[in-house]
């Protein structure tokens, strides 16, 4: 059991900060909360966090953005990105920006409890042996195409030949597990 270890959570949800914030601090863990960049990095600034947990949408920004500026001021600071909407494509930009972990929402206490289990928090990866349905394999493509494109929801839907409707309300499906 890990105790007296500081943990910092990233969301813009404040009913998911407050319930995780209240297990993680029942198994022993001292957590803060922020809800966005602003008051984020004044506390990564004052305080030695042994584990940043950030959500990848922060109130519509990325939250790739702060981990950058995450990475510049603490290069070695531990970061595990938090997403309701995961893609190879997301996960992987994470990974080459320094994220050490990247999960699927909903997460509990006890699962980030096991990112103090080893040293390495990378060791959780693994490689899956089903192939993606042909829905998954859309929704991987269109997070690619948009990444590729930084974002822009406009020039993404122009690179695919879409309407930007269209591609908007496929963006806010959640994506399907396989």
């Amino acid at each position: 059991m890990v105790d007296d270890a500081n943990v910092l959570l990233i969301d813009d949800d404040a009913v998911f900060l407050q319930t995780l914030s209240r297990s993680l601090g029942r198994k022993g863990l001292s957590v803060d909360t922020a809800q966005d960049e602003s008051v984020a990095m004044p506390l990564l600034r004052q305080r030695h966090y042994d584990l940043v947990l950030l959500d990848l949408n922060l109130a519509g920004e990325s939250g790739l953005n702060l981990l950058d500026q995450i990475k510049v001021l603490r290069p070695n600071q531990r970061v595990v990105m938090l997403t309701a909407y995961a893609s190879i494509a997301t996960a992987v930009e994470a990974v080459k920006k320094g994220a050490d972990n990247y999960l699927c929402k909903p997460i509990n206490a006890s699962e980030i409890m096991g990112l103090f289990a080893d040293a390495d928090i990378s060791q959780d990866a693994s490689i899956e042996e089903t192939p993606f349905s042909v829905d998954r394999l859309e929704w991987e493509h269109l997070q690619k195409v948009l990444m590729d494109y930084n974002g822009n929801i406009s020039a993404t839907a122009r690179a695919l030949n879409m309407h930007r409707r269209t591609l908007q309300r496929k963006l806010q499906k959640r994506p399907v597990q396989k």
